[in-house]
């Protein structure tokens, strides 16, 4: 039997049914929660994905005085955010007596898991957002409005509480909040700062003013390269096939492009239009630039080639294979734990110093019963004791005002003396308080964007393996892929 393929869009029209008989039965007397198993068919890129999900559905009238309400809150995340957020929970809830929240960790598939939980109608209270859906789920509907109760609230609706105008651009959908960022992430520089001592090289800086430019990056790059036989790039007898030790891997998916991108005077997304721009010269030229890492000054393995190798970017650096690594701020979290030396340092400029500013976003469903305590979830986790706590781990920075302060700084920034003690590097507050609100760059992605997606990353994987280069592939792509944007906008 041939099964019908849904869109993201269809798979949520669809599941309004669920939901409606969901509402009939909610007429008569029911149990506080039931469980619920899901299963549906979801496409994915292009696939099939039979998603099969059990949760639990609270049915639970407006509660009295006195009465505990149960909220659930989604999300991802692997140990340290896990921890981090059951220890939130415990102390809301040390707060809020009357509220309970129910911590639904997904760590794999949450993506799937959390459609099919929509579309049948049983939603999260709350959850986390990405950044690639966040725009589609606002204009989708399913998104709890949460505008007034940002503007009245005195504290994190006061002026200047966050970094702006990011927290605005990334948060807003029409003029209206319908999330709160959980913080912000961008990708920087992890080095090894021992292979540097030994070769008598000048390691980059964490200060954005004293960026290397693109040329003197490739030509540092040159020289930490090197093959088993002592030989470097561009030295006769070289054996690209045969290295020892690589001297930088930039990662070839969004984060880490969008910053390049913007370093060369590009955009990904155009903010005028919500359209891709990664088919203009600015952005071709960056995106050739990182292609050429791999397949033109060879001081940077191919993808295919770092799979082979068997290790993390954070291995390599440890173990003296890779000299520099390019990654999110997130990763501070396990790379601070490496025995090698470690030092942090902004990105190589083309044009101008530049990063990408991304995090997910805490929301609420609009068809949540309970949307008052849902709103006093989110703006817990809008106030300093949730993002103190992963900062101080290495896995977020700030996107409050007042601990990017030299004070605030104080309060979670650990120097990093030597292997287990303290968790960032020397010099690491410029990027925090200079590089991020200064030089990063907000990429949220319009409405459909998962639709669009499909042919871009397709057209640029022939970019890395050198069969196009980065003008000819988008330009065969971008407009299809612009056409999808436009329809989804409308």
């Amino acid at each position: 039997m041939t099964q019908k393929k849904f869109s993201r869009r269809d798979f949520l029209r669809a599941g309004a049914l669920t939901a409606a008989g969901a509402a009939l039965a909610a007429c008569c007397p029911q149990p506080a929660t039931e469980k619920v198993i899901i299963t549906q068919v979801v496409e994915q890129e292009g696939e099939q994905v039979v998603v099969t999900v059990e949760t639990e559905k609270i049915v639970q009238a407006t509660p009295g005085p006195g009465e505990v309400v149960e909220i659930t809150f989604m999300g991802w995340g692997a140990t340290e955010e896990d921890e981090g957020v059951r220890a939130a929970i415990r102390t809301f809830e040390g707060a809020e007596p009357n509220i309970k929240v129910t911590w639904l960790h997904t760590p794999d598939n949450y993506g799937e898991k959390l459609l099919a939980m929509l579309a049948s109608g049983t939603p999260p209270d709350t959850a986390f957002d990405g950044s690639g859906g966040y725009q589609t789920d606002c204009r989708d509907g399913i998104l709890l409005d949460i505008t007034e109760q940002i503007k009245a609230d005195p504290v994190i609706g006061a002026e200047g509480y966050f970094i702006e105008p990011q927290e605005t651009e990334r948060c807003t959908y029409k003029g209206r909040w319908y999330g709160i960022g959980s913080c912000w992430v961008a990708p920087h520089m992890y080095y090894n700062a021992d292979i540097f001592e030994a070769e008598g090289i000048d390691p980059p800086s964490s200060d954005p003013a004293e960026a290397w430019d693109w040329d003197t990056f490739v030509e540092v790059c040159r020289q930490l390269t090197v093959d088993a036989n002592g030989n470097h790039p561009g030295e006769s007898g070289f054996d690209v096939n045969n290295v020892e030790r690589w001297a930088v891997q930039w990662p070839t998916w969004s984060i880490p492009l969008h910053a390049a991108i913007q370093s060369n005077g590009g955009q990904w997304i155009d903010p005028a239009t919500g359209l891709l721009a990664i088919d203009q010269p600015e952005a071709t030229e960056a995106l050739q630039a990182i292609a050429d890492l791999m397949l033109v000054h060879q001081v940077m393995p191919q993808n295919t080639a770092f799979e082979a190798l068997g290790m993390s970017n954070t291995q390599m650096l440890e173990n003296g294979r890779m000299a520099m690594a390019v990654d999110g701020s997130w990763a501070l979290a396990w790379i601070s734990k490496i025995e090698a030396t470690l030092g942090t340092a902004v990105l190589p400029k083309m044009k101008a110093p530049a990063t990408d500013m991304q995090a997910h976003l805490h929301v609420a469903y609009k068809e949540t019963k309970h949307p008052e305590e849902a709103w006093r979830w989110l703006r817990f986790l809008a106030t300093e004791f949730y993002q103190l706590q992963f900062c101080k781990m290495g896995l977020w920075l700030p996107s409050q005002t007042a601990l990017m302060t030299e004070e605030g700084i104080s309060r979670w920034m650990t120097l990093r003396t030597a292997p287990g003690m303290g968790v960032h590097p020397e010099g690491y507050d410029k990027i925090v308080a200079d590089y991020l609100p200064n030089y990063g760059k907000v990429l949220y992605m319009p409405p459909g964007y998962g639709e669009a997606d499909a042919i871009i990353t397709p057209a640029l994987d022939a970019v890395w393996i050198g069969d196009k280069t980065a003008e000819q592939a988008m330009s065969e792509v971008v407009a299809d892929a612009n056409a999808i944007l436009e329809e989804e906008a409308g």
